[in-house]
This record gives structure tokens, sequence and C-alpha cells, in this order.
């Protein structure tokens, strides 16, 4: 873990090392500070000698200019050092999550990914902060101070070494009942960020239904189960200053009646009485600055884990050594595939498919909810890897490709896709960076777009909402499969994309296609007979099988469960695609 983390300091390693060099010093010039009033109580006050007042005090100015300059410094690194380390790590785990695979995806919920990216990496921030400066500045100052009041007077800094260990055992027991409640504590996070996240993005329909009470309640739920938490830990923490408070007090008490005494029988004079106090003070601050050290830390420890996770979290997909860089054409051919999406273990979701489809064949897929529909046409694109058999597109097994090569020519419309914020061009040429805006016209014309594009004030510069809220769903829709068209793809997979739409408007996108991109293969997933009954053929999947294949007219005769949704769905008198189709 602490190699994973560390290698995320980078370029901010010598503002991490110059911070503790700065702190140290600091110590150093604050340690002698003491001695030198000793010095002139003793030396200059009592002895009533001006000069020696003047010389030492003027080197007690340089001392604390230097302290307080090397202060800042370590104030201004260590800030440099945390925020670049922050930086860091959301840059890196961003990246990394980018790399991840759907079934990677799988394992983190979204708003957990998001307290990883903030609350987590600011703990760590904070953290990493406080053991640039305090952690180097407290066991240094109480060190150097431990030794000074030793060298003054050995038998009263005995009381401060045995009141730290009292109170170090002390605060350690305190740390570690508090460290198990911080570590339920962050996980919780998630659940409070996916409450909001879950809100806002459907406010509509919590509007919609009145439960503006109930998502109240949810959220107020998850708050109270964080504070409680807290509550319990901080309660523990909480007895850190009585603790500290009677620890400086009693030692106060004892080194100024033990020093009185000796001060009495000229074992000690008043100056290095005084330097022995202000050390106490210096050794007893240095342990609380630790212990609020450990706090932070303690916290920060459940977050350093699942930020790890995250960096830790390797794609269980991988480009090939020698990976192909062209797809010859857009055949598809699955040879005994079977599918998991738990490795191992898990429960089959396809089972034995045995496909074969041509290059520009258009294959309609219809199937029950769970019928694994689009789990068959996700392992095309190699959005997830078959658990035994063989996918092949091109003639060649879909990982013998290059994963970019071979996603840019499979273009994939899901059942849920988005739009981004910005603009219509802006959101179109995700399919293709470098599209004019002639080619763009042209894939909104295929998908039949350009009708509502044109009707809008600002054209193709109409600025789309984050997650496309300003337009409908079926505009959504011909938005993503002119989108996925602009890739020219040999493959294009519209995963019920256009459920959204009317069926006359899809009976024209169909036919478009059927005319302006005969050589492409067409996949469409569809829950009306109506969107797929003119292809070529037409797949029926049943509970991760295939139940039938052929044609329309082929799998009336032969296919139970065709006829019986073909029927359910035209015994009212004729489908409206009769109509819409030739419009």
């Amino acid at each position: 873990m602490l190699k994973t983390l560390g290698a995320q300091v980078k370029e901010f390693k010598r503002a991490s090392i110059a911070t503790p060099f700065f702190m140290i010093l600091e110590v150093i010039m604050e340690m002698i500070i003491p001695l030198m009033m000793a010095s002139i109580i003793d030396d200059g006050v009592e002895a009533g000698d001006m000069h020696h007042i003047y010389v030492v005090g003027a080197f007690m100015l340089v001392a604390a200019a230097i302290g307080l300059f090397a202060g800042v410094m370590g104030g201004k690194y260590g800030a440099k050092a945390s925020t670049g380390f922050a930086r860091n790590l959301r840059q890196a785990m961003f990246k990394n999550i980018q790399t991840f695979s759907f079934s990677n995806i799988d394992k983190y919920s979204t708003a957990g990914l998001v307290t990883r990216l903030t609350t987590d990496v600011t703990n760590l921030q904070n953290a990493y902060q406080m053991i640039l400066r305090m952690c180097m500045r407290a066991p240094s100052s109480m060190i150097i101070a431990m030794v000074m009041a030793f060298t003054i007077s050995p038998r009263l800094a005995s009381i401060y070494l045995v009141a730290v260990l009292i109170l170090g055992c002390c605060l350690f027991l305190i740390m570690k009942n508090a460290t198990s409640y911080f570590q339920q504590a962050f996980p919780k996070y998630d659940d409070l960020n996916a409450s909001v996240q879950e809100n806002v993005s459907a406010i509509r329909v919590v509007k919609a239904y009145v439960r503006e009470d109930y998502e109240t309640k949810k959220f107020r739920n998850a708050s109270s189960n964080i504070y409680k938490i807290f509550c319990k830990a901080e309660g523990n923490l909480s007895f850190n200053a009585p603790m500290m408070q009677f620890t400086v007090y009693s030692c106060i008490l004892l080194i100024s009646w033990l020093g009185a005494k000796m001060i009495v029988g000229s074992e000690l004079t008043t100056g290095q009485l005084m330097s022995l106090l202000t050390y106490c003070m210096n050794i007893l601050m240095s342990l609380m600055m630790l212990s609020m050290v450990f706090v932070m830390v303690t916290m920060s420890m459940a977050s350093a884990k699942r930020i790890t996770e995250v960096l830790n979290e390797k794609s269980d997909l991988d480009n090939p050594e020698k990976p192909d860089y062209e797809v010859p054409d857009g055949s598809i051919e699955f040879d005994h595939v079977k599918f998991s999406y738990r490795k191992g273990d898990g429960k089959p979701v396809l089972s034995d498919i045995n496909l074969s489809i041509k290059s520009g064949e258009t294959i309609g897929i219809i199937g029950g909810t769970g019928s694994a529909k689009t789990s068959l046409v996700n392992l095309i694109s190699r959005l997830y890897d078959v658990t035994e058999g063989c996918v092949r597109v091109g003639g060649k097994d879909v990982r013998s490709y290059d994963m970019e090569t071979i996603r840019n020519e499979v273009a994939v419309v899901l059942q849920k896709n988005v739009l981004f914020s910005g603009t219509i061009l802006e959101n179109l040429r995700w399919g293709d960076a470098n599209a004019t805006e002639e080619e763009c016209k042209r894939a909104c014309r295929l998908a039949c777009a350009d009708e509502f594009i044109e009707r809008m004030p600002d054209g193709y510069q109409t600025y789309i909402e984050q997650g496309g809220s300003n337009v409908s769903g079926g505009q959504k829709q011909r938005l993503c499969i002119a989108r996925a068209l602009l890739k020219k793809p040999k493959v294009l997979i519209l995963d019920d994309s256009t459920s959204a739409v009317d069926t006359a408007t899809d009976a024209k996108i169909r036919k478009a296609f059927l005319t302006e991109i005969p050589e492409t293969t067409k996949l469409i997933i569809a829950q009306r007979i109506s969107s797929v009954q003119d292809a070529d053929r037409i797949i029926v999947m049943d509970d991760g099988r295939i139940n039938g294949f052929g044609t329309h007219e082929e799998l009336l005769k032969n296919n139970e469960i065709y006829r019986e949704v073909y029927e359910s769905q035209t015994g009212g008198g004729g489908d409206f695609d009769e109509k819409g189709g030739d419009q």
C-alpha cells in the first residue's frame, strides 16, 4: 500500500524532503531560545551585565527570525507537496478507471468511486501534510527538548520521561479504539453519496411521484449513520485534551516544587528552572501534536486502503503481445461460446452459442427480459471476454485484435446511452473527433436526427445539458445512433436503441441503413417484431440460448416463441410500421 501511494509523490519529492528539513530547523531554533533565555537571567540580569543581555538578546532575535523563516517555508513546501500528492492520486485513479473493463466497473458503485476521488483523497492529503510537518516537528522537538532537559537536570527531566511514557500508552489505547470506528465511517460516505446522486439524477421522477419526504428520510438516515459513528470515534478522542492538561499541570507543579528546593540548595539556577519549564511545555505539546497526527493517520488508513484498491485494480482485458490492427470485414462467428459474469463459479449467462453472420447482413435479435441479448452483443466488441469458446470478427478471434481497433470497428449504441454537456456537434464528434460538419449532418440524416436538430434555434450548436436532460428520450437515442455512425464501423450494434422512437421513424432509420450502409453488418436488438421482421435473419434468444435463427417467415412457421410474440403484437389489427415503413 505504501509503495503504491508513495509512487504518486512523483515531481513533489523535493518539496516532500524540504518540508521536514525546514520543520527540524525551526525546532532547533526554538530549542536554542530557552538556553539563551536562561543565560540572560543567570549571567545578565542577576549579574547586572547589560552587555551580555544585549549580545544574547541579539542572538535570540536572529534565532527567532530563522525559526520564523523555517516555519513559513515548511508550511509552503508542505502545502505544495500535499496538494500535489492529492492531485496525482486523483489523476492516477481516474486514468486507471478509464482502463477498466465492464467486469472491473461492476465491482464498484459510481458513488463509491466518487467518494474515493473526493473525500478519501482529501483525507490522505491532510494526513500527508501532517506527516511531513507535525510528524517531523513533534518527535524532533520532543527528543531535543528531552536531551536539553537531561543536560540541565537529569533528576527533573526524569519527570518528563515518566509522564511521556504514561501518556503515550494511554494515547495508544485511545487511538486503537477510535480506529475501528473510522474504518466503519468511510464506507458510509458511499451510501450518502449514492443517496444524493440518485436523488439529483432522478429529481423529475421524485417530484412526479411526490417522494420528496421519502428521499429526505433516506438521506437523513445515511447522514445519521455517519454522525453516530463519528460521535463514537470523537468520544474516544475527547479524553486526549483532559489527559494532556492533567499531565502538563502535574509536571509544572512537580518541577516548580522540586526546582525551588534545588535553587535553595544551589543545585539549580533560576534561569535553568525557566528553561526546564519551557522544555516541559515543548515536550508535552509535541506529544499533543503526535496524538493529532495519529488521529489523522488513523482516519486516513481506511481511505488509503480504498484508494489503493482502485489504483491496484487491473483490467482483466489486455491487448495480446502482437495485436492485429486491421479488421478485414464485418463477418461474425460464435464458436461454442459460454459466458459467465463471475468467472469460475458463476452461473452461465450464455450457453453453447454457435452463430455465423456474413459481412453486411442485417440481423435482428429478440427475446424476453433476461434472455441475455445484451450479453451476446457485448462479446463482439470485447467489452467482456468469453468464458469458453471463441468469438470471431472478420475471421479472427476478437482477443487477437488491438482493443481500440476492434471497438472502433464495432460501434455499439447501448441501452442506456449518455450525452455529455456540450454542443450537439461536440457530442457527435465522440464518434470521430475529426469529422466535418457535413459528415455530422449526413450521420444525423441517416439516424433521422436532422429533422429535430434543424428546428432548434441554434441548430447543431445547440447546447446539450448534462446527461441530455434538455432533449427527449427518442431524440437522445437518435443522436447516439448518429454518433455511432460517424465511426464508419464494419459492425453496428443497436441495443434496443430505438425503443423511445416512434415506429414510423424507426422504419425510416432501418430503410436508411439498408440503402446507405449496405456493407456494414447490423445487429438490431428490439422488443418490437416490426423493428426486426425485415432483417435478413432473426435470432430468438431464450434463457441464454439460441431458440431460433432464420428469416421472419421461417420463424413464423417453425418457432413457437417468435410466433407467440408476433401474434400478441399484431393481433390488435396490425402494427404501426405497416404504415410507417412506406413513408
